[in-house]
């Protein structure tokens, strides 16, 4: 066996990443964390902000010193001094607004879900490629040391061979949460705003899924309001995966191998900390966060973006297009099986 100690994260410090000038789309509360992120611990410059509303624009303008704020998404996307646009509006609109903004020219980030379904996604894949554009899934997590920490203890054999993964996500969002989470016609439900983390950290760990078993409840409206979701690789892993708009949960995950155990501890998919132990469940090592608390990990996906768009990339290695679609196939399926579909959606 190797050294049983945990690694030291190889990820950059975000404030070496070179400036880039983002354009927000949709100033939202995400994009407030987003942009709080950027403010505390990037060297990154947000120059403007689109909204349907004008004066929610210039609000956010304000706020985080953006020189420009309009009133339509249009003349966002249109603005020269726009070097890359954060799309971080409800997914439901991810398809349309990012393609407005690939076709104006713009590398893109995309918030999680990137879109609605796998076909949707294709179609953004397919654009940036044919225009030779960086296309970016703001799945926030797989940027933070802690989960490069991860990749390489799983890599490198620290708990041998990976025969499970366990990850949960619940928050108490339904009912009396945002209303897009009971709206069919926004894409709501559980999985696309909270299972899309466990799928994704399944995904991370175990690679390509080659079978998906999902159970889950419907609401009144026709969304999920929770699922558990077991999935399997290739070589026999499987993973074990929930997600639910009605509860909390503890939002941890685990990673188990012949040889040992990697703990995820806190909320999983935030700045947090990861044990090593071993077989017999005593703790070898332990890897704390670097002080980023909650959202303001978001600096890491940001100061990824700059790095890649600054080189002339059209995606990451960290979190390639493959993975994305990957990601968005194994959500298609989870619907399909629990009976999930949205209005106007075209089929995969």
């Amino acid at each position: 066996m190797p050294t049983r100690s945990l690694p030291t994260p190889r990820t950059p410090d975000p404030m070496t990443a070179p400036t880039v000038r983002w354009g927000v789309l949709a100033p939202g509360g995400i994009a407030h964390n987003f942009a709080d992120a950027l403010r505390r611990g990037t060297r990154q410059e947000i120059v403007a902000v689109g909204s349907r509303s004008v004066d929610r624009a210039r609000a956010f303008a304000e706020e985080f010193g953006a020189a420009a704020a309009y009133g339509s998404y249009e003349e966002l996307v249109a603005d020269p001094a726009v070097d890359i646009v954060y799309v971080a509006s409800p997914h439901s609109e991810h398809r349309r607004q990012a393609r407005l903004a690939l076709e104006a020219g713009k590398p893109v980030l995309v918030e999680k879900a990137f879109t609605r379904n796998a076909a949707e996604a294709r179609d953004l894949v397919d654009l940036a490629r044919a225009e030779d554009l960086f296309l970016l899934e703001a799945m926030w997590s797989r940027f933070l040391p802690h989960y490069d920490v991860i990749d390489q203890a799983v890599r490198n054999g620290l708990i041998g061979d990976v025969t499970t993964v366990f990850a949960d996500h619940g928050q108490a969002l339904y009912p009396g949460g945002p209303e897009r989470l009971s709206r069919p016609e926004l894409a709501g439900g559980a999985l696309l705003d909270l299972g899309v983390y466990p799928i994704s950290f399944a995904a991370f760990v175990l690679g390509a899924f080659t079978s998906i078993t999902a159970t889950g409840t419907l609401t009144e409206q026709g969304v999920d309001s929770q699922e558990t979701v077991a999935v399997a690789n290739r070589a026999g892993a499987q993973g074990v995966l929930h997600a639910s708009m009605l509860a909390r949960s503890a939002c941890t995950a685990s990673i188990c191998g012949t040889e040992g155990r990697l703990d995820v501890g806190g909320i999983f998919y935030m700045p947090t900390w990861v044990r090593l132990l071993d077989r017999d469940g005593q703790v070898l090592d332990q890897y704390d966060s670097t002080g980023d608390v909650a959202h303001h990990g978001l600096r890491y996906e940001a100061a990824e973006a700059a790095r890649c768009v600054a080189a002339g990339h059209t995606e990451s290695p960290l979190l390639p297009l493959a993975d994305t679609l990957a990601v968005m196939e194994a959500m298609d399926a989870v619907r399909a099986q629990l009976g999930v579909r949205f209005p106007d959606e075209q089929p995969a």
